[in-house]
């Protein structure tokens, strides 16, 4: 499920569920971490985060444990790791990142998007909703305008547009990503470290309004996130009611 290898400072992460679209499950997510707390023990310096296969990553699986809310905590979890690891992470963006793949893609501090991948998290189309720290991260990361347009009208982000708007640091594949992990891995550890805390407190993780948390709690568990469901589940559309 999860793949590394390492030459020498650079330790590539794979996602490898290429028949799920490389969504996030139980086994991923448990992958993903003990990957990311080894790294520095391995003697890595920098990180590359991709997907094998032609998307990133779906997201959670929707077929899987999703509504779990065990399995969100540890998928949360997760993603604080990789945003917390001591080194850079840049995330090869090979295809599309969806849902908890553009999640993955916001933890890392860097990112390289093919030249067709998109990134996207149409939540709202199937009656779920996702945390402030991916909502507040996601304005630091492209804008209040462009995050408003990517969350309530689901308008996925080109890889065009997202190098426009600074997502992506530059469009390119995996080579690409890793020969730039190489150069980045022989700058000053200490140094990069402390950018990393300093460009990580933009408010992402500021303490969540109990308000904020009842109205998302209120969609994870309302009529509409069963027809949401169900309506995946009978290949249709869904017809939500706000109840």
């Amino acid at each position: 499920m999860i793949h590394t290898s390492q030459a020498g400072p650079v330790l590539t992460v794979e996602l490898d569920r290429v028949d799920k679209r490389n969504a996030l499950d139980e086994e991923m997510v448990a992958g993903l971490s003990d990957a990311f707390g080894s790294a520095v023990d391995a003697g890595a310096r920098a990180i590359v985060l991709t997907g094998r296969g032609p998307v990133f990553c779906a997201g959670a699986d929707l077929s899987g444990p999703v509504y779990d809310p065990g399995f969100l905590d540890r998928l949360v979890a997760m993603l604080q790791q990789v945003e917390k690891t001591p080194i850079p992470v840049i995330a090869a963006l090979n295809g599309s990142a969806i849902g908890a793949g553009l999640q993955l893609a916001m933890a890392a501090d860097l990112r390289v998007m093919a030249p067709d991948a998109i990134a996207g998290i149409p939540a709202a189309k199937i009656g779920v909703a996702v945390d402030d720290w991916t909502i507040r991260r996601l304005v630091s990361l492209v804008g209040a305008g462009q995050a408003r347009g990517m969350f309530i009208g689901c308008e996925p982000l080109s890889a065009d547009r997202a190098h426009a708007l600074g997502f992506a640091n530059r469009i390119g594949d995996l080579a690409d990503a890793q020969h730039w992990a190489a150069t980045i891995a022989e700058l000053a550890p200490l140094t990069l470290q402390h950018y990393k805390l300093v460009l990580n407190d933009d408010g992402a993780r500021a303490q969540t309004p109990s308000t904020h948390r009842a109205a998302m709690m209120r969609a994870w568990e309302s009529d509409d996130l069963a027809e949401g469901r169900a309506a995946r589940a009978e290949k249709r559309a869904p017809r939500f009611t706000g109840r």
